[in-house]
């Protein structure tokens, strides 16, 4: 039903208001909507927002986004976690009509004394309407009285307690009839008045929206740099020709160095005991060696399952004293949810009612064709749901025990949605700030149904985005169109992804990528041996990796690759301090992109407004990262950058200075700008803004 002031378009908001939308505490987001009424009188809008406990805040003035668009917004911040929500309000804007009428009539001579003295009750009516509770001492300072005649009403050190007097004074003012009319208008437009009237609006024909919900979860939800590394290859040596695993305790000796990248998420693919039945070997083969470990991913075996580590890696209180070792270092672990089961694994044997059975008696393996997982036994969903909840649930609750907050689920889009929603939503309310990231390559229709439903974060299709269209168009989806629900995690490589672009495009394309991903999203991720430049695939055509850790030990000599120069580490901590210290990245809703005229250059930026200047109806600059990135790897290329200036808060001909956080450099910039980026020396230019001159204080 369409209210008296017609609000519609509200955003964000989620299934028609059946889901919150998502935001993080101290995460800045717009709120808008369609507000327009019949006829030419001014309508206004605001927003009251509506904390965890039910209180409502005071109403913060939407403005309207462009002239005659009809679409009305607000910058917010919610401070705290928990379930939000907020109420659009609309109303007939009595006072900005008049204004507006008064503007064309009183100039021309036209009603001038009527207009004048429409306007002196229109102001005190809202001199009736300011509140008690708004007189008291020490409030905010907008304006002090004086001589009515003069129009001396408009400075700025009167307490809020005389805010009705300057109303009142402001009416007199309009009443004075020895004053010319036009004199006494132009008292009404000074902006010092419009503050004031702004601070005490009238309101007529209120219209309030249903309130809309959102869920504010902890700052890690959005913000977070993530290193993936397999435990047993930390410290896996081979003695007399037999490999020996890694352990807990060795892999801890890696996360100072991690930490020191400035990774925020040490992420660890499955530590539990490992299957032996169909066990793959080196690259995947069907005919193992004796002392290949197998696939993590091919989970249980005699020594447990699930709720249990791999004796090669250690005991339970290793585990323990490893996530303990990450917390002094400032990470969190993150720990692998993979649903499904080695031949081995104690479900199997205590309930195969909990597997597909085929016409042979035989449970069926995991196929993604043409890949076979003989190793893996997936889990029917529809044979004893509630028995195979509870039973995730618990080993969910056991690693939360652990320590773990975070947990990165494997291919959730194989189980049932409505699973992840009762899943995700009995941990939260439970313990909210656990989190969960969807790896899910899959449809859009179902990765966007996982956020939806709770995932905080979900892989993307990043990998596969290479050219400057596509990632133009994909980025500008999931920071705009699905920003408000669906949170990406833009993994540069995986221990399943190669991508030919790395195969081919050497250091300079690891180093691009790693650029794009850790700029464009809050939250990014890095596959260990990415800082190594590791390209080799199993197989032209493939994206799998020659002797992938995932069926193997890889011992990698970090010291020695920094030794020899061979590694990007010093390149990756740069990128990740420099995201640590600029807010702008570190939000999602705020990329935008420019033009520029060679199609293998892309240019964006994030910027994080100052406040709002209700007299200048402007931002301050705030917190601006602009970018320009050459997507070419093998090629020097050359163009014009064409700035859309207002989107980084300055004039279409202002000019400014750019400082390179990559090279070092200055230069002096303006709307249109010449850029040369070879691959090779530095693919990118990462640039901050200041006004002065172009010469580094």
């Amino acid at each position: 039903m369409i209210g008296r002031i017609p609000i519609q378009d509200i955003h964000p908001v989620v299934d028609c208001g059946k889901r919150p939308a998502k935001a993080a505490a101290g995460e800045t987001f717009e709120i808008s909507a369609t507000v327009f009424r019949e006829g030419h009188d001014a309508v206004a809008a605001g927003v009251v927002l509506i904390d965890p406990d039910g209180v409502a805040g005071r109403l913060q003035p939407m403005r309207e986004l462009a002239p005659g668009t009809d679409r009305w917004g607000v910058s917010v911040t919610l401070p705290a976690e928990g379930l939000w929500s907020f109420r659009v309000e609309a109303w007939s804007d009595p006072v900005a009509t008049w204004l507006h009428d008064a503007g064309i009539k009183i100039p021309r001579g036209l009603d001038a004394d009527l207009m004048c003295e429409e306007g002196a009750r229109l102001f005190e009516r809202a001199a009736r309407a300011v509140r008690a509770g708004d007189c008291v001492n020490g409030g905010k300072r907008l304006v002090k009285s004086g001589d009515t005649k003069t129009g001396g009403v408009l400075a700025a050190d009167l307490p809020v307690c005389g805010h009705r007097a300057a109303l009142l004074a402001l009416a007199a003012r309009l009443r004075d009839d020895e004053v010319d009319p036009r004199a006494r208008f132009a008292a009404a437009q000074l902006p010092e008045t419009l503050a004031l009237i702004a601070a005490h609006p009238l309101r007529d024909l209120v219209t309030r929206a249903t309130p809309a919900k959102i869920r504010v979860d902890r700052r890690r939800a959005l913000f977070g740099s993530w290193y993936e590394f397999f435990p047993r290859s930390e410290g896996a040596v081979a003695e007399d020709g037999v490999p020996v695993s890694g352990t807990f305790a060795t892999a801890a000796k890696r996360l100072p160095a991690v930490a020191q990248m400035g990774f925020d998420v040490v992420y660890l693919p499955p530590i539990h005991p490992i299957g032996v039945a169909f066990r793959k070997g080196r690259n995947n083969t069907l005919t193992p060696e004796p002392h290949d470990p197998g696939s993590p991913w091919a989970i249980g075996g005699e020594d447990g399952g699930h709720d249990a580590v791999h004796p090669d890696l250690g005991t339970i209180e290793d585990f323990d004293a490893f996530v303990a070792r990450a917390r002094e270092l400032g990470m969190e672990v993150a720990l692998d949810l993979a649903l499904q089961c080695s031949p081995d694994h104690p479900w199997v044997k205590d309930h195969p009612e909990w597997f597909n059975i085929r016409a042979d008696g035989s449970i069926a393996y995991a196929e993604n064709p043409p890949k076979k997982y003989q190793d893996i036994y997936p889990l029917n969903f529809d044979r004893d749901p509630a028995g195979i909840y509870a039973e995730v649930k618990r080993v969910v609750r056991h690693w939360m025990a652990h320590g773990v907050r975070i947990f990165r689920v494997d291919n959730p889009h194989t189980k049932p949605v409505a699973f992840w929603e009762k899943l995700l939503a009995d941990i939260r309310t439970e313990d909210p700030d656990v989190l969960f990231l969807s790896e899910a390559f899959t449809r859009p229709a179902m990765m966007r149904a996982l956020a939806k439903v709770g995932f905080h974060q979900s892989y993307t299709y990043y990998t596969w985005k290479n050219s400057r269209a596509e990632l133009e168009e994909y980025l500008s989806e999931l920071s705009h169109e699905t920003g408000h629900f669906l949170r990406p995690n833009l993994f540069v490589n995986t221990p399943d992804i190669l991508h030919e672009y790395l195969q081919n495009g050497g250091i300079p394309a690891f180093k691009i990528r790693a650029v794009l991903a850790a700029l464009t999203g809050p939250s990014w991720g890095v596959y260990a041996g990415y800082e190594l430049g590791e390209n080799v695939p199993v197989r032209p055509g493939s994206e799998e990796y020659l002797d992938s850790e995932k069926y193997q030990y890889r011992p990698r000599d970090w010291q020695a690759a920094e030794r020899e120069g061979r590694s990007l580490a010093p390149f990756i901590t740069h990128l990740n301090l420099f995201r640590r210290a600029h807010p702008a990245l570190q939000e999602l809703r705020n990329l935008r992109f420019h033009n520029v005229d060679q199609p293998d250059v892309i240019c964006f930026s994030k910027r994080l407004p100052g406040a709002y200047d209700t007299a200048t109806r402007r931002h301050g600059l705030g917190d601006v990262v602009l970018a320009v990135v050459n997507l070419d790897p093998h090629h020097t290329h050359e163009g014009i950058v064409h700035l859309d200036l207002p989107a980084l808060g300055l004039d279409w001909h202002a000019e400014f200075v750019v400082d390179d956080e990559l090279s070092g450099e200055s230069y002096r910039w303006r709307q249109s700008n010449y850029v040369r980026l070879d691959p090779h020396v530095n693919p990118a230019h990462v640039f901050t803004l200041r006004h002065g001159s172009a010469h580094r204080p």
